[in-house]
């Protein structure tokens, strides 16, 4: 028996190990089975080349557990080590035996996964002593036994083993003995070597026999040595990749269609990328994309792989030549990666155009499905926004499809207002901004529908990219203030007409939290609704922006304004106006003569102060102004609740500004149902 210290610079290696190696002391099953399958692999190799001549026979890998004894064992029957071969590549720490096989088969052994030598050692975080029982595949080999219980002393000595191959066993610690239970190394192993290339095995499978579960003899292979993306593209049929993906994404309804990667130059890339649908909820669909090495499970978060928007597809990507960390948990920066992003994304808006060419009317029945996908690419990355605006869609309320260039030619010519710029009107809910939609269509203007997660964003960014254009919501303004042809026509209504309606009106607006209304009257024409109410473009914007853009948080806090907008041409209006002038002018007529004087009398100290600084106006001149403005107010404040009171026993004033509210979705609660009861009162 031959003892020794293990070649190590500290005594403390081992609790490195066991602490900051390694993310996930789960990683341990993935590097031993890795390890198992490489030593098969060398085996196939060196046969393949003539270096092996004997039977390569079932190289199947075989994970068995012991619960009685505490053990797990990982056993292979490949190429075995010599007592020479243990002592350089396990007692000579981060000395890769992988590295020195690929220095001398670098043009076969294209399937070795291990790059630092340190795959072993992860044993030690589950387990109080391992032992290695091995035997070359060289001829006149002896068998030897290599143990070691976590301090840098070992053991090695002679053993008994009939067979090629290797057995690591491992006596799992008190710590760990949660991976002694079968079902948690089932899905470990289910999880990390799916589709390693050579079979691996836990156990042997079971069936029902006179109402229990037995073993068979058939070995229980969990892994698909083949698995789709290493098969050749031409062989496959759609049902194969969708079969696939059920394997993948068992609860997933079916993919809309996927791409088959497969790049040998600059590097190294296979993989199938599929396009679930994503409607909504862009976090839960991400973290998707499964990421192997040589089929070897690595990370299903690939940020970094492949650019962020691409991470809500679903597949798999297989890539020797992606750079990993020694516990390959952690991606790292790396030219290599840059490019193999850069293909994906090229790859993506490549078939994305390819299936909108062949067949564009299959493209537009996905729209929905894929549009959040494609938004959200034009938003995060430059050289997918110029790829993908020549097959991006806009659809309108008549359900039609445009790509950006045919829709601006169908709008521009109508759609332009008398400063030469392209208006894009737009709804986000058909049915709440029916009548919106409706009085701009009776103009001949196309309204978009652009209800999608992030068309806010979108629209910000194509504002940004298209010439002289802006987007406006139809419920922005009325509908002659969102596409300006000509200059406005000014209300006829005289100074007292305008007050006596603006404080009749707004003395009835119902008071909401974060919400702010301003009364306003406009000549819109006697066909027209009576009230209309709309928002600023700007303002609701900004505050749809806060809520998916950090940094916009004080936009959200900000009230909801609205102009309410009085039509000083239709029917009811002018009623409104009469009974208010009649019902009022006897209250209002003294404080409106008090008005006029005050205001005169304001008038003429201004003209008065004109072009003289402030020290040269005397202080008696500058206090009669100000008690003059405290006047007015009060007086205005006298005229206005004069004007409410009437206000509050005119039921139509109350019903055209419920009816409006209505329209916009903000009538609620009781005062919906005081809606409902003043409507059957006045029918």
């Amino acid at each position: 028996m031959k003892k020794g210290n293990i070649g190590v610079t500290t005594e403390n290696i081992f609790p490195i190990i066991k602490k900051f190696l390694y993310s996930d002391h789960e990683i341990f099953l993935r590097e031993l089975v890795s390890n198992a399958v490489d030593a098969s692999q060398k085996l196939k190799t060196l046969a393949s080349i003539g270096e092996f001549k004997g039977e390569l026979g079932d190289l199947t890998v075989q994970v068995k557990l012991d619960k009685e004894n505490k053990t797990i064992t990982i056993s292979d029957r490949g190429i075995g080590l010599t007592a020479e071969e243990v002592d350089k590549y396990i007692n000579q720490i981060a000395f890769s035996g992988a590295n020195d096989f690929l220095d001398k088969y670098k043009d076969d052994a294209n399937a070795i996964i291990g790059h630092f030598g340190l795959g072993f050692y992860s044993a030690f975080m589950v387990a109080n002593q391992v032992d290695i029982i091995s035997k070359s595949h060289k001829d006149g080999a002896k068998a030897v036994k290599w143990s070691c219980d976590g301090s840098p002393e070992y053991t090695l000595e002679e053993a008994e083993k009939a067979d090629r191959g290797t057995d690591i066993v491992l006596h799992v610690d008190t710590e760990s003995e949660e991976f002694l239970d079968e079902s948690r190394i089932s899905t470990l192993l289910h999880k990390y070597c799916s589709f390693l290339p050579i079979p691996v095995a836990f156990g042997h499978k079971k069936e029902w026999k006179e109402g229990k579960e037995v073993e068979t003899e058939e070995l229980n292979v969990i892994n698909d040595t083949e698995p789709l993306w290493t098969r050749t593209p031409s062989d496959l049929k759609d049902e194969d990749y969708i079969a696939f993906y059920k394997k993948l994404y068992p609860m997933s309804d079916e993919p809309l269609f996927w791409i088959h990667l497969n790049v040998d130059y600059p590097f190294n890339l296979t993989g199938i990328l599929y396009f679930p649908k994503i409607k909504s909820n862009i976090d839960l669909s991400k973290n998707k994309i499964q990421l192997y090495s040589n089929q070897v499970f690595v990370t299903d978060s690939v940020e970094g792989i492949v650019p962020d928007f691409l991470t809500l597809l679903h597949g798999v990507i297989d890539s020797p030549d992606i750079p990993l960390n020694v516990s390959r948990s952690y991606l790292q920066s790396d030219s290599n990666v840059k490019k193999i992003s850069s293909h994906i994304t090229k790859k993506v808006s490549d078939r994305l155009q390819s299936i909108f060419k062949t067949d564009r009317k299959d493209f537009e029945s996905k729209w929905n499905d894929i549009k959040l996908f494609i938004n959200y690419g034009m938003l995060t990355q430059e050289d997918f926004f110029n790829r993908a605006k020549k097959y991006s869609l806009f659809c309108d309320t008549d359900e039609k499809y445009y790509t950006f260039e045919e829709y601006q030619t169908l709008v521009k010519e109508n759609q332009t207002d008398k400063n030469g710029n392209l208006i894009y009107l737009y709804a986000t809910n058909k049915d709440e901004q029916y009548s919106f939609i409706e009085a701009a269509q009776n103009k001949g203007y196309n309204v978009l529908v652009l209800d999608g997660q992030l068309d806010v964003a979108l629209i910000n960014l194509l504002e940004q990219k298209f010439e002289k254009t802006s987007f406006s919501r139809v419920d922005a303004d009325v509908i002659d203030n969102l596409i300006v042809k000509e200059e406005q026509i000014q209300t006829a209504l005289e100074a007292k007409e305008v007050d006596a309606l603006t404080a009749t009106f707004k003395s009835q607006l119902p008071a909401m939290e974060k919400v702010e209304f301003h009364v306003m009257i406009q000549s819109m024409g006697e066909n027209s609704a009576p009230l209309v109410i709309t928002q600023s473009e700007y303002m609701r914007r900004m505050k749809e922006m806060a809520s998916i853009q950090a940094g916009m948080g004080f936009y959200g806090e900000m009230p909801n304004m609205f102009n309410v907008v009085l039509n000083s041409d239709h029917e009811l209006v002018k009623t409104v106006l009469e009974e208010t002038e009649k019902s009022c002018e006897a209250e209002v007529a003294p404080i409106q003569t008090e008005l006029s004087i005050a205001e005169a009398r304001k008038a003429e100290l201004k003209k008065d102060q004109e072009g003289k600084k402030d020290e040269e106006i005397p202080t008696a001149q500058k206090d009669e102004l100000k008690d003059l403005d405290d006047k007015l107010n009060e007086l205005k404040g006298k005229k206005d609740l004069v004007y409410a009171t009437h206000a509050g026993s005119n039921k139509v004033v109350r019903q055209l500004i419920d009816l409006a509210l209505l329209q916009n979705n903000m009538l609620k609660g009781q005062a919906l149902n005081d809606f409902v009861k003043r409507s059957i009162d006045l029918i």
